[in-house]
């Protein structure tokens, strides 16, 4: 199980770093206005906040890899600690947008599905 919630873990981070590409990089092109629903307008007077919310979603990326890195090298405990850190934050950042923005439901659900599926397998891995 802890196996299965590092690979869950591990999907997180990466979609994440996507995320981060996106909203730090990439936030004024078409491909990207489409994916968040903006106009070319809201990007432009946004791309700051977008920018720096990237590196959020990197940190967060960042804290989850070293904790699985972590676990990999028999650090399982403080592996594990870092790992829902990162995770955890995630799935809060998925219940606060859907909660601010309901209409974003999907992008929450999206956001949200892999680090509460390793958080859940964690929790049953370390119980065990």
């Amino acid at each position: 199980m802890i196996t299965a919630g590092l690979v869950f873990a591990a999907l997180a981070a990466l979609l994440h770093v996507y995320i981060f590409t996106m909203e730090s990089f990439t936030w004024t092109s078409p491909r990207t206005r489409a994916a968040f629903g903006t106009t070319p307008e809201e990007a432009e007077t946004t791309q700051l906040l977008a920018f720096n919310q990237g590196f959020y979603n990197l940190f967060l990326a960042i804290i989850a890899g070293i904790g699985i890195a972590e676990v990999a090298m028999g650090h399982r405990l403080i592996g594990a600690a870092l790992v829902f850190a990162g995770v955890g934050s995630m799935v809060a950042a998925a219940l606060v947008l859907v909660v601010s923005a309901p209409d974003k439901a999907r992008a929450a659900v999206m956001q949200g599905t892999f680090p509460l599926i390793s958080i859940v397998l964690l929790v049953l891995g370390l119980a065990t």
